[in-house]
């Protein structure tokens, strides 16, 4: 442990030239540059306002933050784990030339996609200033969650990663996963419109159903959420870190010989 912690604060300034270079590649030749990382949540947001807030007008108050809140934690967790699954392979050539502790590019990816997760929640607040929202003071804790998504897409990013060079269909079949997993977690609907035994599963199962409630707990809706929302996500980001570092340290010396 100790020594791997010293080599990854030898390599801290890799790290960072690593998540410099994925956000400028990101945005090259874009004339508004970061500014698409508020513009396309905002523009999500009054899309599905648009087509789901009349389905929904008597069940969720607030529907724009109530998206929003959802789409900020979902997206990041999705760009970062997509990203994330083919930092390995897109690095190939630099794997191949030198020694570099792999694990730097699927953190790096996350890192980057951190990035983007911290303007949307500009745009987040935008849209709370619009709707006039309530604002109370449990919304200084909004960060609890985001650590809680942030250390399992860290972890989900690193299996993946590891994962995808063995198996490159993974890269097409992680679409249909993610999206699968986009409906199966209450982010434009409320909870209560699913059949009594789907809401365990989706509710309380689902890590990100258990991370986006709350995150709506401490922004939206001014409480504190159940402890055992914290108890649940905790057991989800261990689980997660595990299964990604050991499928990563597993695999990585075999890297040089698959990519």
């Amino acid at each position: 442990m100790v020594a791997s912690f010293r080599n990854f604060l030898h390599y801290k300034e890799l790290l960072f030239e690593l998540v410099r270079r994925d956000f400028i590649t990101k945005y090259r030749r874009s004339i508004l540059g970061m500014l698409w990382s508020l513009l396309n949540p905002l523009g999500m947001m009054l899309i599905l306002t648009a087509v789901f807030s009349h389905l929904f007008r008597g069940g969720i108050e607030n529907f724009p933050v109530y998206l929003m809140c959802g789409t900020v934690i979902f997206n990041f967790f999705n760009e970062a784990t997509s990203v994330s699954m083919g930092s390995v392979l897109g690095n190939a050539s630099l794997i191949k030339k030198v020694y570099v502790p792999k694990y730097l590019f699927p953190m790096a990816s996350i890192f980057s996609s951190f990035i983007n997760l911290a303007t949307s929640f500009v745009a987040l607040i935008i849209v709370m200033i619009v709707t006039k929202t309530a604002v109370a003071w449990t919304i200084l804790l909004f960060w609890v969650p985001i650590v809680y998504v942030f250390v399992f897409a860290l972890g989900l990013g690193l299996f993946l990663s590891a994962l995808v060079v063995s198996f490159r269909d993974m890269q097409h079949l992680y679409g249909i996963l993610v999206t699968a997993w986009m409906y199966l977690t209450p982010i434009f609907y409320p909870i209560t419109m699913l059949p009594p035994w789907l809401r365990p599963l989706v509710g309380g199962v689902n890590p990100l159903g258990v991370i986006i409630e709350m995150f709506r707990d401490f922004v939206l809706n001014g409480i504190m959420p159940d402890p055992m929302l914290h108890v649940k996500a905790l057991l989800w980001c261990v689980a997660a870190m595990t299964l990604g570092l050991i499928t990563f340290v597993k695999q990585q010396d075999s890297f040089i010989l698959k990519i």
